[in-house]
């Protein structure tokens, strides 16, 4: 355990970002105080304060490693519980209408729905002798000194009728509210700059819908997943998230949203640029109803940037960086500020609020890099695609051609995709050969299966 830098620290939101955050902090501070507006220990299915659990969800490679190196056993005790796990490399990726050549990567896949997955690290967290979850209580404010130099409390109100608003001291407090988050109008409030915005505005939404899996559909693997792309905008994941239970995330961009009317819904999932999804859900009984969640615009805050910033506040997860969920980053970037938090941490003194916020920036770039480079390819997506952004979209494209050839290509692409690698490792001397062996110039995109449909159709028509 590291040495006692403090007696308490408020943690704002019981959602990933914040229960891992709690995990390190509980090893530095005397006491650790998690609050959520809503009942978050024991439960296991989503929630009003975050809808967006309700669909697919990934815990990359390196996210997976981290949780597991916090929670010994993890990964075991999730497999007992009936949740899925496996190898990256060995799901069925299909880009561009095309699949990958399955690869062995060693690297471990979790498709627990997220409440779930939440769950039990929550249940790990709760355990922790000095963490203590306030539920069903708001978050009114922070409280500062009289220089405001320095956030001091917590003002919180719980959600009863005889409630009345009381103050939190702490050494240290800890925004993990989310995108939601209101600390850059506390900053406001405090005479402070509010800091500058990236964003990247996408319009996407997700319609997800639960199953009972058959045998037959998945054939041994995970999930299918046609990823979304210029050509083939519309993408889902079709997984198995537990013994018997199979969810449907379908995805649409820039305002193309998937219905939630079942045969529209129904209709969408034809549309996708391979049939594998449709053929075996066309005949399934849906286990609930389709739901829908919008997704904006990825957001990112740059704290790092400012100059001046209040000690004994910092700003962690979807709070700092809100990426566009198709990725899959979120959960695992949100375990990386972890580790930088608890790196911090055992200096032996509190955290340095913008010492702190740089590191977690240089954590971001590269995901960041990731998401909303790709987004940019999308013709329809605004923002500036700089000669970065376009030289690693042309290239990407060559690499997901050539994994539909050579599984170690599919290897390398899914370290990168996991965050185990950086994304210049796919341009080193042996990885470059591969790409290029089997795409120098840019591939088209493949067909879907509905074109090739309807094309042979059309040579078959009788000649009048």
């Amino acid at each position: 355990m590291s040495s006692q830098v403090g007696d308490r620290v408020v943690v704002l939101g019981g959602s990933m970002a914040g229960i891992l955050a709690a995990r390190v902090l509980a090893e530095a501070y005397r006491e650790v105080l998690v609050v959520d507006r809503d009942t978050v220990v024991g439960v296991r299915g989503p929630r009003r304060g975050a809808p967006h659990t309700r669909h697919a969800h990934g815990l990359h490679a390196r996210g997976h490693l981290i949780l597991e190196s916090l929670f010994p056993g993890f990964t075991e005790e999730l497999s007992a519980a009936g949740v899925p796990t496996g190898d990256l490399g060995e799901m069925r990726w299909y880009f561009n209408a095309r699949r990958l050549k399955p690869a062995r990567t060693g690297l471990v896949s979790v498709t627990a729905p997220r409440p779930v997955l939440e769950h039990h690290v929550r249940a790990r967290v709760a355990a922790l002798p000095n963490v203590t979850f306030m539920e069903q209580c708001d978050i009114v404010g922070l409280v500062a000194t009289a220089a405001r130099d320095r956030i001091t409390g917590v003002r919180v109100q719980r959600r009863s009728a005889d409630s009345v608003e009381e103050v939190l001291e702490a050494d240290l407090v800890v925004d993990a509210t989310g995108r939601g988050s209101r600390t850059p109008a506390w900053l406001e409030e405090f005479g402070y700059q509010r800091p500058v915005e990236d964003r990247v505005k996408v319009g996407l939404a997700y319609t997800t819908q639960h199953y009972r899996t058959r045998p037959e559909w998945f054939d041994g693997v995970q999930s299918i997943n046609p990823v979304a792309s210029p050509a083939h905008p519309r993408g889902a994941f079709f997984g198995q998230v537990g013994r018997d239970l199979c969810i449907l995330s379908l995805t649409g961009l820039l305002g193309d949203h998937p219905p939630t009317e079942p045969e529209a819904f129904l209709q969408f999932v034809r549309s996708l640029p391979v049939p594998e999804v449709y053929e075996a859900v066309r005949d399934a009984e849906p286990l609930d109803n389709a739901v829908s969640f919008r997704f904006p615009a990825s957001v990112r805050r740059r704290y790092e940037r400012l100059t001046r910033f209040p000690d004994g506040l910092l700003v962690m997860g979807d709070a700092v960086c809100s990426f566009n969920p198709v990725y899959g980053q979120g959960m695992s970037v949100a375990a990386l500020e972890t580790m930088v938090l608890r790196r911090h941490l055992r200096q032996g003194t509190p955290p340095q609020p913008l010492r702190f916020l740089g590191d977690v920036a240089r954590v971001i770039d590269t995901p960041w890099d990731i998401s909303a480079g790709g987004d940019l390819d999308f013709p329809g997506v605004e923002g500036p695609r700089t000669v970065k952004v376009r030289a690693g979209n042309a290239y990407m494209a060559r690499v997901q051609y050539a994994a539909t050839k050579d599984a170690k290509v599919t290897e390398g692409f899914m370290r990168v995709a996991g965050l185990i690698d950086p994304p210049q490792a796919l341009m080193r001397p042996s990885m470059l050969l591969r790409v290029l062996r089997h795409a120098v110039l840019r591939p088209s995109p493949g067909e879907s299966w509905l074109a090739r449909e309807r094309a042979a159709e059309t040579m078959i028509q009788p000649t009048p």
